[in-house]
């Protein structure tokens, strides 16, 4: 962490849980089309900075997981399970400023607007919004206290990026699909003239810019491949006449290539008659079953009259 502007070292925090056992908060099923709820969790901490959850990415093994909170630092941590399997806690969560590149650890909102991130072999690949980049920290095993490298060069103009709707999704496709292990980063608010999302593969044999179209006021929050190379939208919707919801769409992976606007179906659709809140990270996580199970989690905005949220779903195709 850091005070009166002297580095200090990652600092490990208590971080309280209360379980969530139903999704939908009038009914006691389980399944939503083709997502089963195993269960989640509300989280709490004494610690001030703890909160403002953008991104969740979990190591290979499936439990522990790096986050990026939008205030510009860094989360790691493990989830607890219970006898059932099911989210009990999170285990030995460690809170740090993220350094920039000069070796400063800097908390203007301006610079370090962290909002989605992607772990690509040794290398933890963060993308921010506002002073809007894609850039590299390694190695993997010391990325909270590592300097960024160079941004990646993106696919579209900078320009046509707001300050406060920028780059919320990064996500690694699969080695295994069309994409063949590319990143693929995707604006909240940021659109062309036909007004569809700002989006980009940044590498690989097909980088480019493509499109994507939303409907009904969602903005995109975040994103995760599955193992076969289609792409899940995390999208929130707010405004004073519908509220407050969240929805995900499946992207086919054969659609996404430069010059592509692309959608895709909505799996899951959710109001505050569910569990959720401001919904802003998504992950995909195969388990040792072979099955998939989705991870999201929210931003409270360091609002009292708001929740951070790890929820847990698994996909029944």
């Amino acid at each position: 962490m850091v005070h009166d502007g002297v580095a200090e070292e990652p600092e490990h925090i208590a971080v309280a849980s209360a379980p969530i056992h139903l999704f939908d908060r009038a009914s006691q099923t389980t399944r939503f089309g083709a997502l089963e709820f195993l269960g989640g969790l509300e989280l709490s901490s004494a610690e001030m900075a703890f909160g403002a959850w953008s991104s969740i990415r979990f190591l290979p093994d499936g439990r522990h997981f790096i986050g990026v909170l939008d205030t510009g630092h860094w989360l790691k941590g493990e989830i607890r399970r219970d006898g059932e399997g099911r989210l009990s806690g999170v285990d030995d969560v460690w809170l740090t400023s993220m350094r920039d590149v000069d070796g400063s650890y800097n908390q203007n909102k301006w610079s370090v607007d962290a909002e989605s991130l992607a772990i690509r072999g040794d290398e933890v690949v963060v993308s921010y919004e506002q002073r809007h980049r894609v850039t590299v920290f390694s190695p993997l095993s010391k990325f909270e206290t590592a300097l960024p490298g160079e941004s990646l060069p993106l696919p579209f103009v900078t320009d046509e990026l707001r300050n406060n709707g920028g780059l919320e999704t990064l996500a690694l496709s699969p080695v295994a699909s069309p994409l063949g292990g590319a990143l693929v980063a995707v604006a909240e608010k940021s659109r062309n003239r036909d007004e569809y999302r700002l989006a980009g593969i940044l590498d690989g044999p097909l980088r480019g810019a493509f499109r994507v179209r939303t409907s009904d006021d969602f903005d995109v929050t975040d994103g995760a491949f599955l193992p076969g190379g289609d792409l899940l939208l995390l999208q929130r919707r707010f405004n004073l006449s519908d509220g407050v919801g969240m929805r995900i769409v499946r992207i086919s992976g054969d659609t996404l290539r430069p010059g592509a606007v692309v959608e895709g179906d909505t799996i899951l659709e959710a109001d505050l008659g569910y569990q959720i809140d401001n919904m802003e990270g998504l992950d995909a996580v195969q388990a040792e079953d072979g099955s998939v199970h989705l991870f999201m989690v929210s931003d409270d905005n360091h609002s009292i009259l708001q929740r951070t949220l790890l929820l847990e779903f698994r996909l029944v195709e």
